[in-house]
């Protein structure tokens, strides 16, 4: 287990990277002149770019050992911060997103597969938990940080902290990752191939939904903080969510191992999840309660992960890569519907409470399609 926090910091810089941006929105918005649905689609750039950036990367670094890949994915995922650090206009900030969304999707999916590959079998849910964790640290601990540094100095320089992050990440697997034979990232059609299987894709269909419900409506929780006139401030919003987030990376693992009912695990999860969004507006303006929902909402958001992927591995144990992979591609493809959505009904007014309400139902209709999964698989 030791060697998979090699990646763990890794993990860390993406997780940062990936979620707070959302919180910079409103300090973005107003330096480069643009709306924040508009800033919102910062997030679309780098979560696409992620979801594409694996398939069509991973021809052309096949054959290739893994630690050179995962140190090319975190230099490119450098640069492209270091760039939108830099960035003078808001076509520059999307160019760069998309850069670093691209060594981000190069990085994540290799270095989750990896950590599954570093263990032994009954070790895999563990190994997968912590891998993810990572993510779910650099948004417990980096997000609030990023946003003070942001509060008080500027959010470029929340991007020069994850660029250090991420020179810190590629000394540390330069230095100590061991040569191991794990696959090189799958290519499109390797991760399309396996959708042939039904019971791939209905998982993976799973995973779209409950991205585009979680994913989708974190962008806007500065919107949704400010517009329901929230009883604590936007950074305790934050924390609250990755501690949620953490908390689930961590301990769904251990769950999935002694149950062994990834599928009965991924029903809570869902059902919690959707309870968490709807009570949202119902509760935003309470003392300590208001925190509640958005501490299930992280927790479930972040726990959905792990027994996704379990479940993939075990329908697909001779493509484990390509299974995580696709399942990583479609989570981040998910994310980015979800911001292209909800800015596309901000901009027709529609309310944050709407907006939450509407997250709330595609969480539902993701815990009908698990139903179906489990009920099906026990009658067929």
């Amino acid at each position: 287990m030791k060697r998979i926090l090699l990646l763990v910091v890794g993990m860390f810089a993406l997780g940062l990277d990936a979620f707070v941006i959302s919180g910079l929105l409103p300090f973005i918005s107003h330096d480069l002149n643009v709306s924040v649905a508009s800033a919102a689609q910062a997030v679309t750039a780098f979560t696409l770019c992620y979801a594409l950036s694996a398939p069509i990367f991973a021809t052309l670094l096949s054959g290739k050992e893994i630690k050179n890949i995962l140190l090319l994915a975190l230099l490119i995922f450098t640069c492209g911060n270091m760039l939108s650090a830099l960035s003078a206009n808001f076509s520059l900030l999307i160019f760069s997103r998309c850069i670093a969304g691209v060594g981000a999707g190069i990085y994540s999916p290799l270095a989750v597969a990896s950590s599954a590959a570093l263990v032994k079998s009954e070790q895999k849910g563990s190994a997968l938990s912590l891998a993810l964790g990572g993510m779910s640290m650099g948004v417990v601990l980096g997000v609030p940080l990023g946003l003070l540094i942001a509060t008080k100095v500027s959010w470029q320089w929340t991007l020069w902290l994850i660029s250090a992050l991420g020179i810190i990440g590629m000394v540390a697997i330069k230095l100590k990752f061991p040569k191991i034979t794990a696959p090189t990232p799958p290519t499109i059609i390797e991760r399309l191939s396996i959708l042939r299987n039904l019971r791939v894709a209905v998982i993976v269909a799973i995973s779209f939904l409950t991205a585009v419900a979680s994913l989708g409506l974190y962008t806007f929780i500065s919107l949704i903080v400010t517009n329901l006139n929230a009883k604590y401030s936007l950074t305790e919003y934050f924390w609250v969510w990755g501690i949620g987030g953490m908390v689930g990376s961590f301990t769904v693992g251990n769950i999935i191992d002694k149950t062994r009912a990834p599928r009965i695990v991924m029903v809570f999860i869902l059902t919690l999840l959707a309870l968490s969004l709807l009570a949202i507006p119902f509760t935003i303006e309470l003392p300590i309660i208001s925190f509640v929902p958005f501490l299930l909402w992280g927790m479930m958001g972040w726990a959905s992960q792990t027994p996704q992927q379990h479940a993939l591995i075990s329908v697909e144990p001779c493509h484990t890569s390509a299974a995580v992979a696709l399942n990583s591609s479609i989570n981040y493809l998910g994310g980015a519907v979800g911001t292209v959505s909800g800015g596309i009904l901000l901009s027709n007014k529609i309310s944050a409470t709407t907006l939450t309400y509407l997250a709330c139902l595609v969480a539902i209709i993701a815990v009908i399609g698990q139903v179906f999964i489990i009920y099906y698989n026990r009658n067929k």
